[in-house]
């Protein structure tokens, strides 16, 4: 084994990915549900709620009802942008571009984590509090500025909704639906320009959505034109450091996709490796 594969294999490796389960908050509230069913079982049992069928051979496997924004996943441009050819608002050559189009290199590079302070002002019930300009100019200034091919991550430490039971309903669905309790912290268009204008093309939050939980469009629309790639719902971001982590994610690859699900991760040189 030579030395660079050795290094390669000495660095600790952290999950950032969201687990999927129907007892989580995994989809987005306005959209169908997250599902997983047993097709097949190894011997057939019956039961009332749930029975299960073995008439394909001794093993398992189950079907997945899942929604292309479902746990921790990317957005591809054509998820905000209309194809030009469509003549609607907005429309745009970006709009062609679905997620298996999108360079695996794009969605890998050094990890840049902005902390977002819990108490981050301007939040209401259905309302976000905002990540302003300001707020990242001032992190610029004491944490160096964000360079092209940083991945910059947004800590808010909003995955710790994302739980079973009626404390998970803050993850999204009280934001969005019944509009009782605040939403995630998220940038605006003009946060989000500040990034594009220092050559970033993929950044990533631990909240639900990378657009406010009350004016989501606008940010989503800025930069997804651009061909900027969103990465939402991440979890754990409080194991990396602001610098020194390697961050790559690493989405399915659907036929035109407006998005997908799939594993986020990083690596980091303080330890051996292993899967956390």
């Amino acid at each position: 084994m030579d030395e660079q594969m050795k290094a390669l294999l000495d660095l600790r490796v952290v999950d950032l990915t969201l687990l999927l389960a129907e007892e989580l908050p995994a989809a987005w509230a306005k959209h169908m549900p997250y599902q997983q069913k047993t097709f097949n079982y190894f011997e057939a049992r019956d039961d009332q709620v749930s029975p299960l069928k073995s008439e394909v051979g001794p093993y398992q496997t189950r079907w997945l009802l899942i929604d292309e924004h479902t746990g921790t996943h990317v957005d591809a441009p054509a998820h905000f942008i209309p194809e030009s050819k469509t003549g609607l608002p907005g429309a745009a050559e970006a709009g062609s571009i679905t997620v298996e189009q999108l360079p695996l290199r794009q969605l890998m590079g050094a990890a840049v984590v902005v902390e977002i302070p819990q108490d981050l002002p301007g939040s209401g019930p259905g309302v976000s509090p905002i990540i302003t300009v300001e707020f990242l100019a001032a992190w610029e200034e004491e944490n160096d500025r964000f360079a092209p091919g940083d991945i910059v991550l947004f800590r808010t430490g909003w995955d710790r909704h994302y739980v079973r039971g009626e404390a998970g309903l803050a993850y999204s669905h009280h934001p969005l639906v019944t509009r009782t309790t605040p939403g995630w912290p998220a940038p605006d268009a003009d946060a989000m320009r500040l990034l594009m204008d220092r050559g970033v093309t993929c950044v990533g939050t631990d909240g639900a959505s990378m657009g406010s939980s009350h004016a989501g469009a606008a940010v989503h629309t800025l930069a997804l034109g651009a061909r900027v790639a969103f990465i939402e719902a991440l979890g754990h971001l409080h194991q990396l450091p602001v610098r020194g982590a390697v961050f790559c994610f690493a989405p399915l690859k659907v036929a035109r996709g407006t998005g997908a699900p799939g594993r986020a991760f990083a690596w980091l040189p303080d330890g051996p490796a292993s899967a956390s």
